[in-house]
């Protein structure tokens, strides 16, 4: 850790301590050359001024690839050299280029080290050119050895200086930067010997005549001009042929699937950045996309070198922006300044009227002295056009390929795409794992969709995805292969491990959320079936998971893996729902009745008679009793419920006209799922089987249960309102399961609520059991509302419902669900006939 640490500081100091270094050799070269015992002051003022105005005369042109930038302080280097002691070059240009890079450190963001360093090297190499002239000698400005010394001692000096900017450049950005450096160090030499030559000229007409500098230096700002006038119209004939070139590129970039990386390369190298960057943020499915094509860098890398606050004022604005020492608002200079940059170019990416990201290019190549001007800024936003078209044509195919393959409104894979992944996964075979498949079966979505609207729905969907999303293992394929039935593809180690998975999940992902202020909770079925062990080919596997994830709501823990075993299960429900239809047709189904009976202390209406629950049974003539938890269910799948429902209210309103007591019909109870319920014709419906029998409204109770109370409250309020206008009545069954429905019971028309059997069989034995049904009781009382215990089935709990002052239960200890000439022979031994009293809690 130490040795990194030292590393660092030394990386950081080395750039430092060459710059001290130059400059303690300028100091060392003032000492050497010592000060002559004459003081030029004239002369010393007139070529300070002179290296002043030739530095800021600056050359660029582009060549091969490359931006040669060079200034003409050679020119009185020339003169210097030939005519002042080398302590006063050295000096003045130590004054000069101190004076130059001094205003520059002032107005522009440059820092420190640069301006030192460039100041120390001018210096050194007007020093590095003195001492050669000095050791070799020179004669006559007329002489040509004068000026092979001269121009030698230019060049050695070039030399030298460009090995110490090398060295600068490698201590600061790495050895790619100092190859680069070198590899022009050819080219940025034509600079040097043109202005040492133009140097020489000078110097020999001087010598002739001193006015000689007049129109010298005319002459010198004519050549100035026309050169930056050739540069000029040369850039401007580049820039079409590089447009045209580009056009040709991004059209085949698009066909190729080569865009972004062509782009950015070419377009880089053209308007001579160091770095181009496209940035395109997140939007819906379409992942954010940042790809920057530096110079130091093969490649494209998602390394951004512009602050994102930049780009996204271009997004958000929708205007180009250039941004460098005369550009920019202050603030975008700062913000420009502070990631490392001098100057740069934003425009935006445009469909039609959307600005969907950002075009950017950054640092002129050519040092600090180069700079993008407004001319480049039309230049990329022509080019930003071609690459807006062409990226949202690639756009388009992407959406349409996307599309094809994936669900809009969760964003997840669809079935197309399921299947394809699942027969990938299939065809790879890993010793020590299996493919485990789940299938998640939603719950109660079209009770979602009927009560709270299809948007309410849809919100349960994508927040369903969410948490599948969130909490499935790494690696997983997720996609929705139906309305309300999601797929999850993975790898584990077993059938076993598959099985824990699919609880787990399950227990992640169910849950309530809120929707327009509504708790909705989310539950599902999960199917599981393990490749190799079940499947042999994805639609076998699909199939197999479909009948698991079927069998899964009929279990306790909401799970299933699929064995061979359902095969014959599934034949069996196909069976059972067209014999069911035949039976309902025949009238082969059967009423049973469970009584209501007192409980309280008054000996002698202990065991009256309130009331009685109609359950529906069904003797099927090959697989014999088949439980309602398994036929009602078919029942509402193939949309045999409502007449069933039908069915079972029509005998129990005839048996209670039938068992009549003095006081009028028994009570009789029936339940109701809320699909019944969110018929409109079923009020209706029940208003003509109460005339038909003859039974008051208020002698019919329909059961309902607490969850379906909480999550079809808005979707069954119209039709419990009219019922309650009959006169009929209605009963919250399996209460204490969810508090959340409490607030619900002032809002619907409750009379009678049925406290779970879970808690009312666990009573005697568990304090907290008892602590529910006692807290139960107290709130129906302070609702004025009637409660019935369920489950009794022993004497102790009897007694302790009596000693809550529960006046009402139903249960084996009482009696199990009778036919109806069994249930009238026990309402005979209960002296039913001598009549009975309304139950109300007191």
């Amino acid at each position: 850790m130490a040795n990194e640490q030292f590393s660092s500081i030394l990386l950081k100091s080395a750039p430092w301590a060459l710059t001290i270094l130059v400059l303690g050799a300028d100091a060392g070269m003032l000492v050497a050359f010592g000060p002559p015992e004459s003081a030029p002051l004239l002369q010393a003022s007139a070529f300070t001024v002179a290296f002043l105005v030739a530095q800021n005369l600056l050359v660029q042109q582009d060549l091969r690839g490359h931006r040669i930038s060079f200034n003409l302080a050679d020119i009185p280097l020339v003169l210097a050299l030939f005519y002042l002691p080398p302590f006063w070059i050295v000096l003045i240009r130590i004054v000069s280029s101190g004076l130059f890079y001094g205003g520059r450190f002032l107005r522009s963001p440059v820092g420190p080290l640069k301006s030192l360093f460039n100041m120390g090297i001018s210096a050194f190499g007007a020093g590095t050119a003195a001492a050669i002239v000095q050791a070799v000698g020179i004669g006559s400005a007329h002489e040509p050895m004068t000026w092979l010394v001269i121009v030698g001692a230019i060049v050695i000096t070039g030399f030298i200086t460009t090995a110490l900017i090398s060295s600068l450049m490698f201590l600061l950005n790495g050895w790619r930067s100092m190859v680069r450096a070198w590899s022009g160090f050819a080219l940025t030499l034509a600079g040097p010997l043109m202005a040492s030559c133009v140097g020489l000229v000078f110097l020999i007409l001087i010598e002739a005549t001193p006015w000689a500098w007049i129109p010298l230096g005319a002459l010198l700002l004519v050549i100035v001009a026309l050169s930056r006038s050739y540069m000029k119209l040369r850039r401007q004939r580049h820039i079409l042929n590089e447009l045209n070139n580009f056009t040709s590129l991004v059209a085949g970039s698009v066909r190729s699937n080569r865009l972004i990386d062509a782009t950015l390369g070419r377009l880089r190298e053209f308007l001579s950045a160091e770095s181009a960057t496209v940035w395109v943020p997140a939007d819906g499915r379409y992942p954010e996309i940042r790809l920057t094509s530096s110079v130091d860098d093969v490649g494209l890398t998602d390394l951004d070198p512009v602050p994102d606050e930049l780009q996204r004022a271009v997004i958000d604005t929708s205007e180009p922006t250039l941004i460098g020492p005369r550009h920019g608002t202050p603030e975008q200079r700062e913000a420009l300044a502070a990631a490392g940059l001098r100057n740069a170019l934003l425009v935006p990416l445009r469909s039609g009227d959307e600005v969907y990201g950002c075009l950017s290019v950054s640092d002129r190549i050519g040092g600090e002295m180069s700079h993008f001007l407004p001319v480049d800024l039309q230049l990329l936003e022509t080019v930003a056009a071609h690459v807006s078209i062409a990226v949202d044509n690639s756009r388009l195919i992407d959406q349409l390929r996307y599309d094809a393959y994936h669900d809009p409104l969760t964003g997840l894979p669809s079935r197309r795409r399921s299947l394809e992944a699942l027969q990938e996964a299939l065809s790879i075979t890993v010793p020590g794992e299996v493919v485990a498949v789940f299938m998640f079966d939603m719950d109660s979505l079209h009770e979602i969709n009927d009560a709270l609207g299809h948007e309410a729905g849809d919100t349960a969907l994508r927040e369903f995805a969410r948490r599948l999303k969130e909490h499935s293992p790494a690696a997983s394929f997720i996609g929705r292969i139906d309305s309300d039935e999601f797929i999850l593809q993975t790898r584990l180690a077993s059938t076993d491990a598959a099985v824990e998975t699919a609880r787990r999940l399950r227990e992640e992902v169910q849950g309530p959320f809120e929707v327009g202020g509504v708790a909705v909770s989310l539950s599902a079925a999960v199917g599981v079936v393990t490749h190799p062990d079940f499947a042999a080919d994805a639609d076998e596997l699909l199939k197999r998971v479909d009948g698991a994830t079927r069998q899964a709501k009929d279990t306790a823990d909401g799970v299933q893996l699929y064995h061979a075993g359902l095969e014959s299960e599934s034949l069996r429900r196909i069976g059972l729902a067209a014999d069911l239809r035949k039976a309902l047709d025949r009238a082969r189904l059967e009423v049973h009745f469970q009584p209501k009976v007192r409980l309280d202390r008054d000996p002698g209406a202990d065991g009256a008679v309130v009331g009685a629950e109609a359950l529906v049974r069904w003797a099927h003539p090959t697989y014999g009793a088949v439980a309602p938890e398994e036929f009602i269910p078919i029942a509402a799948s193939t949309g045999q419920l409502g007449r069933l429902t039908d069915t079972v209210l029509d005998e129990a309103l005839r048996r209670s006209a039938e068992w009549a007591g003095e006081d009028g019909p028994l009570p009789m109870s029936v339940n109701l799922s809320p699909r019944t319920l969110s018929d409109n014709e079923f009020p209706d419906r029940v208003a003509a089987l109460l005339e038909r029998h003859g039974v008051p409204g208020d002698r019919l109770t329909f059961e309902i249960t607490e969850d379906d109370v909480v999550s079809g409250e808005p979707r069954l309020t119209p039709a419990l309102e009219r019922l309650h206008e009959m006169g009929v009545r209605l009963s919250v069954d399996d209460f204490g399961a969810g508090y959340s429905s409490l607030a619900y019971l002032r809002r619907l028309p409750v009379q009678e609520i049925k406290i779970d059997l879970r808690f009312v069989q666990g009573m005697a034995t568990d304090d907290d059991d008892r602590a529910i049904v006692e807290a139960v009781l107290g709130l129906a009382r302070h609702f004025d509302i009637d409660v019935v215990a369920e489950g009794i089935e022993t004497h102790q709990t009897v007694e302790q419902l009596r000693g809550l002052h529960c006046e009402a239960g139903q249960g084996y200890y009482f009696s199990r669900p009778l036919p109806p000439d069994r249930f009238a022979a026990w309402l005979d031994g209960q002296g039913w006939n001598r009549g009975q009293a309304r139950l109300r809690v007191v």
